[in-house]
């Protein structure tokens, strides 16, 4: 395969570097890039991959566009408002350069198909923003001998590394158990800075092209942090664990298990719960009952609830005085996740009268 014409001509601030040349930029050509998520992270790694002329990518995700994600989701616009993630992703993708080629995966990564979509490219890039895809990710990589050129972001930092080379730690190294449920928020919960996704998956993609052409010093047993209040980068540095489960001398994950399970995404134990439109008949009826909003104060900008007494979940433990245990009260966050786990720890100290607000303040802020 070699470079026409006009790849020669779109190309050629790429052929001028020494380190990448005719040579690298074909290549960037000949490559396969997987990017799991069209989201904040997958926008900036999508849109420069493809300017780069990474010949083709791969776009893994299940969801649509909404309103919300155009703050920080630069690959979509307000007319795709609605339209599949990956859909609309490809067509940004195409203005930039038709010269790729794109595959699209309409779906969520998941056990039944992780190995068979990761297997089909060069390397895999992850853009994620929940821990069992994470944890996916890396164990197909490290089952399928693919690099992951790993991302994450939230609120004001970022986080970059390269897991799964040959020598390199696998993200299990560095993580082997997820934290548990509900004690780091999502970016739907916490908030981001609209700009950090591009600062973080520009480095993604930055990594990306020096696996392909194999110029600079990788990322590999290298985690580095970025913090944009700060305008500051940290760097840790890390080892290949030999006793690693995924990757170490003798691994015992030799196949892909249930992720949902071992991230605890969904808390184990049942607590009752209440829906917003219940809740809304017993506030209005004057039959309210306590209510509990456990988010941080940031997000109390955003709005809350009338009358709720706001205790952030960090503080629980030592304002647990203020939470009756004599009358009904309801516990509330942004998605409902953190409010439950708060409740789960209540229960051991013997309250027996918490309701969970089922989808949180994000499912109150539809019917106010």
């Amino acid at each position: 395969m070699s470079l026409t014409k006009a790849e020669l001509e779109r190309y050629k601030r790429h052929t001028f570097l020494p380190e990448i040349g005719v040579e690298g930029q074909l290549k960037l050509k000949n490559a396969s890039v997987l990017i799991v998520g069209t989201g904040g992270l997958g926008s900036p790694i999508a849109m420069y991959l493809a300017a780069s002329g990474v010949g083709h990518i791969g776009l893994v995700d299940f969801d649509v566009v909404d309103e919300s994600n155009l703050q920080r989701q630069i690959i979509h616009k307000s007319k795709n408002v609605g339209k599949l993630k990956t859909q609309s992703a490809a067509e940004t993708l195409k203005d930039i350069n038709p010269h790729i080629e794109i595959s699209l995966f309409n779906e969520a990564l998941n056990v039944d198909n992780a190995l068979d979509i990761v297997e089909q490219f060069d390397i895999v890039t992850d853009g994620t923003d929940n821990f069992a895809t994470r944890y996916l990710v890396n164990d197909a990589c490290v089952l399928s001998g693919k690099v992951n050129v790993f991302g994450s972001i939230r609120q004001f930092e970022g986080q970059v590394s390269v897991f799964g080379t040959t020598d390199g730690p696998c993200y299990r190294c560095l993580f082997p158990e997820p934290p548990q449920p509900g004690i780091v928020p999502s970016c739907a919960e916490a908030g981001v800075m609209g700009v950090l996704p591009g600062v973080i998956g520009t480095l993604q993609a930055t990594e990306i092209i020096k696996q392909i052409t194999g110029i600079g010093e990788a990322l590999i047993g290298r985690l580095l942090s970025y913090d944009a209040l700060k305008m500051d980068f940290n760097e840790i540095k890390f080892i290949k664990d030999p006793d690693c489960k995924c990757c170490g001398e003798k691994p015992s994950i030799t196949g892909l298990v249930n992720y949902d399970a071992f991230c605890c995404s969904k808390p184990a134990s049942i607590v009752r719960e209440i829906n917003v439109e219940t809740l809304k008949d017993s506030i209005e009826n004057d039959k309210s009952p306590v209510l509990i909003d456990v988010r941080d104060s940031e997000e109390l900008k955003e709005g809350f609830i009338t009358n709720s007494i706001h205790i952030p979940m960090e503080e629980v433990a030592k304002r647990v005085h203020e939470i009756p245990k004599d009358k009904p009260v309801v516990v509330y966050c942004y998605s409902g996740m953190r409010s439950t786990r708060v409740i789960q720890e209540l229960e051991q100290k013997g309250y027996t009268n918490l309701v969970n607000l089922r989808g949180g303040y994000e499912d109150w802020e539809t019917i106010i």
